[in-house]
């Protein structure tokens, strides 16, 4: 069935979780998974802040304007919203539910990378927590990693592995 041609200049913009500490959350989506920043907002009168994450962005290209570069965050695909509820990161017993445990909904978000046995390589010396690795289950050649809120991240590549 062809696309509405309406919808043709749609775009997929973000996808938005939840995280208990933003701090964590930024270390690992930025130093682990090299996000970019691209931007940040506090609400702090209504308790929370948002922080937009990219990939494949070019940082020095960004728009130094705040409400052009907002107007530029919406028109690009594929970001991260990370919002984070003020205290959250306080209450030791707090967590979000990652979508998989009962009930199940949402699942999880995917990278490909150009070398996933490198990349996987690369998480475990920096001590990222798998959920699945390349070898594990009957999915070979895929892993999962998950976030300091436990949500899962697949991890694949584009060419099938050698070998």
């Amino acid at each position: 069935m062809a696309a509405d041609p309406a919808t043709r200049d749609f775009v997929f913009n973000h996808t938005m979780i939840r995280v208990c500490d933003a701090r964590a959350s930024l270390d690992f989506y930025t130093r682990i998974l090299g996000f970019a920043l691209i931007e940040h907002q506090d609400f702090s009168e209504a308790g929370f802040s948002l922080y937009f994450l990219a990939l494949g962005v070019d940082v020095e290209a960004m728009p130094a304007d705040e409400a052009e570069r907002s107007r530029w965050r919406k028109s690009i695909p594929g970001v991260l919203e990370l919002t984070h509820n003020h205290g959250t990161e306080e209450q030791a017993e707090f967590r979000y539910h990652d979508g998989n445990a009962e009930p199940r909904g949402f699942g999880h978000i995917c990278l490909s990378v150009p070398d996933v046995v490198a990349a996987c390589e690369r998480f475990e010396a920096l001590g990222v927590t798998f959920q699945k690795r390349l070898t594990d289950g009957r999915m070979k050649g895929i892993a999962f990693v998950r976030d300091p809120d436990g949500y899962w991240i697949e991890i694949i590549q584009p060419t099938p592995l050698a070998g």
